[in-house]
């Protein structure tokens, strides 16, 4: 299974393969030409509330991935989609946050690539 993680600042390439905005908002100053995006799935972005809780602080990463993973579990027949297109070629989650490592993206793609397991859940 072949996922990546891509901000949506950086260029698209052809090795991203298949390419899907996660976040809620489009990102700020990348027009949706220069995106080259194939799908936005704004449904598997963080509620505005866990959005906002967040914060972007890597002190709240580990909560706010518990709790992120909980919001995902509405959404099954999307994730099962998007693991098809991880193991039948690349797919590439495009983010707009600034920090790589604790975002949602990390989180879904963690996700993918493991499967939904109980432990996912809460």
């Amino acid at each position: 299974m072949d996922v990546r993680l891509k901000r949506a600042y950086e260029p698209p390439e052809r090795s991203d393969g298949y390419r899907v905005l996660i976040d809620r908002l489009w990102p700020r100053g990348v027009s949706k030409e220069n995106a080259h995006v194939d799908e936005w799935t704004r449904e598997l972005a963080p509620s505005t509330e866990l959005r906002r809780w967040f914060g972007h602080d890597p002190a709240k990463f580990d909560e706010f991935g518990r709790r992120y993973r909980a919001e995902l579990a509405e959404h099954d027949q999307k994730l099962r989609e998007l693991r098809r297109r991880a193991r039948e070629g690349t797919l590439t989650l495009v983010y707009g946050a600034r920090d790589t490592e604790h975002n949602d993206a990390v989180v879904l793609a963690d996700l993918l690539r493991r499967g939904r397991r109980r432990r996912d859940l809460g």
